[in-house]
């Protein structure tokens, strides 16, 4: 369990870093979608599995209106990819970056102390995620509906950015 935790904590490392340098919105937004299922990933290993689901639709639900904005505004014939030079040399020095500033914690991350909430399953009543909802729909209940507000803004902002030539904000570009 801890080599897939280490290999899904690699990739979302090294996917961040891809995303990061990458200056085609193409790309970018293939990139954090794939970096979403590996933190989601992540959370499953950890014992989130519903939190995991709700965050991942969420999440592509965004990603899908940051797609059909990001490919309103830039229509490159010839986008740049992950394998050019400069992006390359760009996702290298992030990586370089992640690994310098890791060294400074190398000697207070165990791999003894990572376990899931369900590692002790014996002894709890409920699975780690079922008590969090219960807490999200009681306590979380205003967050929940400023949320909810937050996001109907944004999609209204969204659509009224790209509306048309005629009016909007982009009708210079």
């Amino acid at each position: 369990m801890a080599y897939m935790m280490s290999m899904l904590l690699f990739g979302l490392v090294f996917g961040l870093a891809a995303v990061a340098s990458n200056p085609s919105p193409y790309f970018g937004a293939l990139g954090l979608v794939v970096v979403s299922g590996l933190g989601c990933g992540v959370l499953v290993g950890y014992g989130g599995s519903f939190l995991s689901l709700v965050l991942f639709l969420i999440y592509l639900g965004g990603m899908l209106v940051v797609f059909a904005y990001s490919a309103a505004l830039a229509a490159e014939p010839y986008p740049e990819t992950w394998g050019s030079l400069p992006v390359l040399g760009l996702m290298v020095f992030y990586l370089f970056g992640v690994v310098v500033f890791s060294l400074g914690f190398v000697g207070g991350w165990y791999e003894g102390s990572w376990f899931s909430s369900d590692e002790y399953g014996e002894m709890l009543m409920f699975r780690g995620d079922v008590g969090g909802v219960a807490v999200m729909y009681s306590l979380g209940a205003g967050f929940l509906i400023v949320g909810g507000g937050v996001l109907l803004l944004t999609l209204f902002v969204v659509l009224e950015l790209t509306r048309g030539v005629s009016r909007g904000a982009l009708r210079a570009v």
